[in-house]
């Protein structure tokens, strides 16, 4: 999460795993959300950077890319434990 400081990560991280927890689903508590929005988000900024895609250092930009990030790794869990 370039740009931002270590606080900002954890609750932009918090918003993103949350949001993602809701959108695929997922029972998770505070903790995994938390750390879902901000592996995603470190997920997702790599996968982007190689296509070329930078995303900005702004919180939306990177709350969008940890939505992303959080999804795909529930998505991936889900697939190996099945």
């Amino acid at each position: 999460m370039s740009g931002l400081g270590w606080i900002a990560a954890i609750i932009v991280g918090g918003l993103a795993g949350w949001v993602a927890s809701m959108i695929m689903k997922a029972d998770t508590g505070l903790f995994l959300n938390i750390g879902l929005g901000i592996v995603g988000a470190i997920v997702a900024n790599f996968l982007l950077g190689l296509v070329g895609i930078q995303a900005s250092g702004t919180w939306i930009a990177q709350m969008i890319v940890g939505i992303i990030g959080a999804c795909l790794l529930i998505f991936v869990v889900r697939k190996v434990r099945s």
